[in-house]
């Protein structure tokens, strides 16, 4: 037995394309790569690890031999279609906010909670949503070390979290105001400018912010704030931390950020809570203030680390600090993680060279 065999299913999307390109950049420790996408994308070629691979049609088939195989389709197309997958014998990775809520499969971020790559009785494990991966990962060191207690905070999402469809019409609507400068001085302007396009979201982007993302849900929630307090709880194992979020849209690209309120079991100053994310797996702190340096989407993108700074303790709570942090939401917030857990599987399942078993 060789290397494992990968699938890609969705490789021909905003995701499946940066899984791709991980594939060629990162370690390989994969045998055959098989690429996966509708129908409509069947017969092309994409680049792999410098080969020209065919993308094949998703069929019950497909994922015969195949070891380990990493999802981001639609939640229905994984709802349906992952199942099919586990019971060929396949690990399926999934993306999609199909199965993080259930029991039993697992919500792993591996820089947390990397043995629960193991805990998989149905053969599938769930990727958290971007915004939360983008928090996580800096969260986790300060829990360790202050033990945290209650989350307030505000996103503010790129429009590459709503797929191609986002980033097109955000582009398409900046191309519409970028010659009138008496736009957004009166009320109702900007949205005759934008016109009724407004693709996949409720309000025009450009020259805005929209406070909503993902569907309207129980007592006025949105299905993204609801995410995130419910992928965190799980990742952190904190069923009952307090978690309070409101999602917005801004006109960012890529790199969703969120301003972050953390209530701690004990006291700590700024200087400290600095120290703990100098030295955390994944996190890079960008905390210079004088000298004008934050974490922003356009310095994140396309890098893999969350980018943490305006590191404060709170003035009302010596057990709170008030931060910010942003990340881009293709890579870690979605492609890489999922990669990385493949690439746990992947140790997992080649055989060591010396195996007494």
């Amino acid at each position: 037995m060789g290397r494992p065999t990968l699938a890609v299913v969705g490789a021909t999307g905003t995701v499946g394309t940066v899984m791709c390109e991980l594939l060629s950049s990162r370690k390989d420790v994969w045998g055959e790569i098989r690429l996966v996408a509708s129908a409509r994308s069947t017969g092309r070629l994409v680049s792999v690890r410098g080969e020209e691979l065919e993308v094949q049609a998703l069929t019950p088939e497909v994922f015969d031999g195949v070891d380990v195989a990493m999802f981001d389709v639609p939640e229905p197309v994984a709802a349906e279609w992952a199942p099919v997958a586990a019971t060929r014998g396949t690990v399926v990775v999934d993306n999609s906010g199909a199965f993080r809520t259930d029991r039993d499969v697992p919500l792993v971020v591996p820089e947390i909670n990397a043995e629960q790559v193991r805990n998989r009785p149905r053969n599938i494990i769930a990727n958290a949503s971007c915004t939360t991966l983008t928090m996580v990962v800096m969260l986790a060191p300060l829990h360790r070390e202050y033990g945290l207690r209650e989350l307030v905070l505000a996103s503010y999402q790129a429009v590459s979290g709503a797929g191609q469809a986002g980033v097109d019409i955000l582009h398409d609507q900046i191309s519409k105001v970028a010659g009138d400068r008496a736009l957004g001085t009166r009320s109702g302007n900007v949205r005759q400018s934008v016109g009724d396009d407004l693709g996949p979201f409720p309000a025009p982007m450009a020259l805005n912010v929209v406070p909503w993302a993902g569907s309207l849900q129980d007592l006025g929630w949105s299905s993204e704030e609801l995410k995130v307090r419910g992928e965190t709880r799980k990742i952190l194992g904190l069923p009952d931390l307090k978690v309070s979020a409101t999602c917005v849209r801004v006109p960012v690209i890529t790199g969703h950020s969120i301003a972050v309120h953390a209530v701690f079991a004990s006291e700590l100053d700024a200087e400290g809570a600095r120290q703990v994310l100098r030295n955390a797996p994944s996190v890079i702190l960008v905390d210079d203030p004088a000298s004008g340096e934050f974490p922003m989407p356009i310095d994140a993108v396309g890098t893999d680390p969350a980018w943490v700074g305006r590191i404060r303790r709170a003035m009302d709570d010596p057990r709170a600090l008030d931060l910010f942090v942003t990340g881009d939401n293709l890579r870690k917030g979605a492609a890489l993680n999922t990669v990385q857990i493949a690439e746990l599987l992947a140790k997992e399942l080649t055989p060591k060279p010396s195996s007494s078993r």
